[in-house]
């Protein structure tokens, strides 16, 4: 996420504002004289911040996100159920025109969009109770991402200023996200749409400024109109596994040639790139992702969030429920957490020993798969820990 120009050159020039931690009311306190260092006007800054407030339980959520955990399987059932689906498809009639419209504008398929708006908010049913400002301040003012949050606390202030933030009342997830398909006060300054034209830009209230804001924001992190994102396969007898992975990508018409077939419908157009991916090894469902899936990360980085996003998206628009295969048994969060730790102990960049089955942690195991001469298809099992 890029700072505002005013706020990043604020920032190179007074390196004294501490970054994170310390005393909380010295914190905010050091975020205001930022700000006013800033250009912004000092009584307006200091309405904005005298209400904020550390708030332990968006720390405590921040710290359990144990959900993530969970295998593509059980989660992509979770989340996925008949109403939801049902309600998606009704949703997709009853604002058709605005989806035309983002198709049309922005190129970014009606079922991505309702796939964000269903496990964002359950359709804007549930948005967060969380006071918005308290919570990125508390996360800024914690050193776990301060990088990522004390920006948003400036937007924030910058759509205060414009009348689209209350620092009292607005409130959305613990994370700091607002509005139906929750977006961070960063992403709605620079993609905010108006899409019911009432002059104001409502991602709480209105489902069209929501609906177009996400589409907007799809598109500036480099959705590709009109491309496809991901596609359920049939792999054939023999595949080399290793050849699996969004580390590994070739054209289409080099993975038909190897016997990728489409479990429906057809592939893509055959030069466009694409990966192979196995969220539960080998022996559970494959999926081809196109370029529009790697998209998915700038919107959420858990691998096993963004696989059953994408894949809802594809159901929502007609594809049949997966195949789940018959994969091996997972590994327990603490059995994850002790791969973890063999991992890193080979040297192995696996980032925080956290159970979850990450992107270094995939690449991981694929190393270790191939050097233990085991099926290498990111998938970590009990053989995997035993033989390490």
């Amino acid at each position: 996420m890029r700072l505002l120009p005013l706020i990043a050159a604020c920032l190179s020039a007074n390196t004294a504002f501490a970054a994170c931690g310390g005393s909380f009311s010295g914190f905010v306190d050091g975020l205001a004289t930022e700000a006013v260092a800033a250009g912004h006007d000092r009584a307006t800054v200091q309405r904005f911040f005298a209400g904020a407030r550390q708030d332990g339980a968006v720390l405590k959520a921040d710290r359990a996100q144990g959900v993530f955990q969970k295998p593509f399987i059980e989660f992509s059932r979770r989340l996925i159920s008949q109403d939801r689906l049902q309600r998606g498809q009704q949703n997709a009639q009853r604002y058709d025109a605005v989806f035309d419209r983002i198709e049309r504008e922005y190129g970014v398929s009606r079922g991505v969009l309702l796939a964000f708006w269903a496990f964002e908010t359950d359709y804007g049913g549930f948005q967060g109770d969380f006071n918005t400002l308290n919570a990125l301040v508390t996360l800024a003012h914690d050193c776990r991402r301060p990088d990522l949050f004390r920006p948003q606390i400036f937007a924030a202030l910058e759509l205060y200023e414009q009348g689209d933030f209350d620092p009292a009342t607005t409130t959305g997830a613990w994370a700091g996200e607002i509005g139906m398909v929750q977006m961070l006060p960063r992403d709605i300054l620079e993609n905010g749409v108006d899409g019911d034209g009432d002059g104001r830009v409502r991602l709480k209230e209105s489902a069209p400024d929501a609906l177009l804001s996400g589409a907007r924001m799809l598109q500036s992190l480099g959705w590709r109109a009109g491309e496809p994102w991901l596609q359920e396969v049939v792999l054939p007898e023999g595949f080399d596994w290793a050849q699996t992975g969004l580390d590994e990508s070739k054209p289409v018409r080099d993975w038909a040639a190897l016997g990728v077939r489409p479990r429906s419908g057809q592939l893509a157009e055959g030069g466009l790139a694409a990966s192979v991916l196995l969220p539960q090894g080998h022996k559970g469902p494959a999926f081809i992702a196109y370029p529009n899936f790697r998209v998915y990360f700038e919107w959420n980085q858990s691998f096993v969030y963004v696989m059953t996003a994408a894949y809802f998206a594809t159901r929502l628009e007609g594809a049949p429920v997966y195949d789940p295969g018959n994969p091996d048994a997972g590994l327990a969060a603490a059995e994850m957490k002790q791969l973890q730790q063999k991992l890193a102990a080979r040297g192995h960049h696996v980032g925080k020993i956290d159970g979850i089955l990450g992107a270094g942690t995939r690449a991981a195991v694929r190393a270790e798969q191939a050097r233990l001469g085991l099926p290498v298809d990111a998938w970590p099992t009990a053989e995997l820990l035993r033989r390490l």
